[in-house]
């Protein structure tokens, strides 16, 4: 499966919990996940899209840390069953 077709999944299902899921791009500043994905009650996921098995690079990976060690919930997804697990 395409990158890109779990991508759309992603935004379907963020839209169907009455969320919404915007593309995250951040000049200046490479490695930065693909998506903020922001639900009802203030939950905010930051979301690193990846083909099926695709791993995340070592700067997008030192990304995530310094989002977590901000307290954000970042995940890495590659599948329809971790799309669910959001």
């Amino acid at each position: 499966m395409l990158e890109s077709t779990l991508e759309r999944k992603l935004v379907n299902r963020v839209r169907s919990q009455g969320g919404q899921c915007l593309k995250f791009t951040s000049p200046g500043t490479s490695g930065v996940p693909d998506r903020i994905c922001l639900f009802p009650g203030g939950r905010v996921v930051f979301v690193e899209m990846k083909a099926p098995g695709e791993k995340a690079r070592p700067l997008q990976l030192k990304r995530h840390r310094e989002l977590q060690a901000l307290g954000f919930d970042v995940r890495v997804i590659d599948s329809e069953v971790a799309i669910n697990e959001i």
